[in-house]
């Protein structure tokens, strides 16, 4: 090798050499994008250059960013870059049109005449496929193509790109997934701050109330809302779904509540209204079950509606009996002009207990596959029945933790329990 090459080569390894300090001292994933891509022109010679990453999940390429390009997805399946990908070699392309690989609506699209292409594949630490550089139009050179001398220089520089590419993605989705756990958190603690404080006192009733979502936020919300003389409204909501977007609705449905409650109330038009108002804003597959009732002390009396929210438990304590009440309509968000006329009303005796939960409960499994049922409610609330409303919901999520053991809780649990204690 003559003495001019050989200069040639060494200075052509320390731009790679330099290019990888580049590329390490890059900030973020986009810097380290624009790094790579600027950098592989300088080394190969070349016009124009795009970096397709590799979406394993999509089996896709796509290009953040690209010299002279708008951004390109497809499948990583097909066109020089796909066959890169499969062969996990260098491809070199000395006259692209020439190549019924070659897909030339990009060139039709922006005036840009590709004539030679280098492909290279990107690979991480286990040889496993990163992205795809395609360097395009080699310059300063009699034929206009790519040499075995820049075949080894882009397979130099890939061995470097992809492992330090690898990295970077997995700091940013390590960033993004940081922020959306901190996201969720704040979403949590809105949500939790939007439930009651402290249980209501009322005269000669005795009521507590409680729920924890199945993930950082879930789709069921209570709410009690004191109405003076003895009086107050009891609502119950279960979103379909857990998550954020169910947290979402869920606090929609109880602001629409608590707003309309201050303008009297009439548990009809209440509702009515509130459905109204959800199916307008809801997807056709998205709904909210909903109890909604009106305690009397006074009388010794609830009265309620209950959108798709049931089974509901009454337990009378002086003969030792439950009834199971069903819903009275549909869930709200379903049909607007939804008639919900049809209120039930009971009336406590002294020991008599009123349960309100979400299905989260009765249909809890076990490892077995099991469901927890309304049986087992019933058993909770049977045994311990001259307890304190807090006690009763303490010693029911305890039973339901023991029955699904290390199973995960797969839906949002809430409860409310009314016991009048004179």
């Amino acid at each position: 090798m003559s003495s001019p090459d050989l200069e040639k080569r060494l200075s052509a390894l320390e731009k790679v050499l330099q290019i990888t300090r580049d590329m390490a001292a890059s900030s973020d994933l986009e810097e380290l994008l624009g790094v790579i891509i600027d950098r592989s022109m300088e080394l190969l010679e070349a016009e124009r250059a795009t970096l397709f990453l590799y979406d394993p999940d999509r089996q896709e390429l796509f290009s953040k960013i690209a010299a002279g390009a708008n951004e390109i997805r497809f499948p990583a399946n097909i066109g020089i870059a796909g066959a890169a990908v499969r062969d996990k070699n260098v491809i070199n392309i000395p006259d692209a049109y020439a190549d019924e690989r070659f897909n030339p609506e990009i060139d039709r699209r922006t005036g840009f005449r590709t004539r030679s292409i280098l492909a290279v594949p990107l690979l991480d630490y286990s040889g496993q496929i990163v992205g795809v550089l395609e360097v395009i139009n080699k310059k300063d050179d009699n034929t206009g193509q790519f040499n075995q001398d820049d075949i080894v220089l882009a397979e130099t520089l890939a061995a470097q790109a992809g492992v330090v590419l690898q990295q970077a993605r997995l700091m940013e989705h390590y960033v993004q997934k940081q922020r959306m756990e901190q996201a969720l958190q704040i979403a949590r603690e809105i949500q939790q701050g939007l439930l009651p404080h402290q249980d209501p006192v009322v005269e000669g009733f005795d009521i507590a109330g409680w729920s924890a979502p199945a993930d950082e936020a879930g789709g069921d919300v209570y709410d009690f809302f004191d109405l003076g003389d003895g009086r107050l409204t009891i609502m119950l909501a279960d979103a379909t779904g857990h998550g954020v977007g169910p947290a979402l609705v869920a606090a929609e449905a109880r602001a629409m509540m608590r707003a309309l409650c201050c303008q009297g109330v009439n548990l009809s038009a209440i509702i009515s209204k509130v459905n109204d108002l959800l199916e307008e804003d809801l997807a056709q597959s998205r709904f909210v079950t909903c109890f909604f009732g009106l305690l009397d002390a006074g009388n010794k009396t609830i009265s309620y509606i209950s959108a798709g929210q049931g089974p509901l438990l009454f337990y009378e304590h002086h003969s030792d009996r439950f009834e199971r009440m069903l819903s009275t309509g549909l869930p709200l968000g379903v049909i607007s002009g939804t008639n919900f006329d049809q209120k039930v009303q009971r009336r406590f005796e002294k020991g008599d207990i009123f349960a309100i939960t979400t299905d989260g409960f009765f249909e809890a499994c076990n490892k077995s596959g099991e469901v927890f049922g309304m049986e087992r409610i019933e058993q909770v609330v049977r045994r311990y029945k001259d307890l304190p409303a807090r006690d009763i919901i303490n010693h029911l999520r305890q039973g339901l933790f023991e029955f699904i053991g290390h199973t995960k809780q797969d839906d949002d649990l809430t409860a409310i329990v009314i016991r009048r204690i004179s």
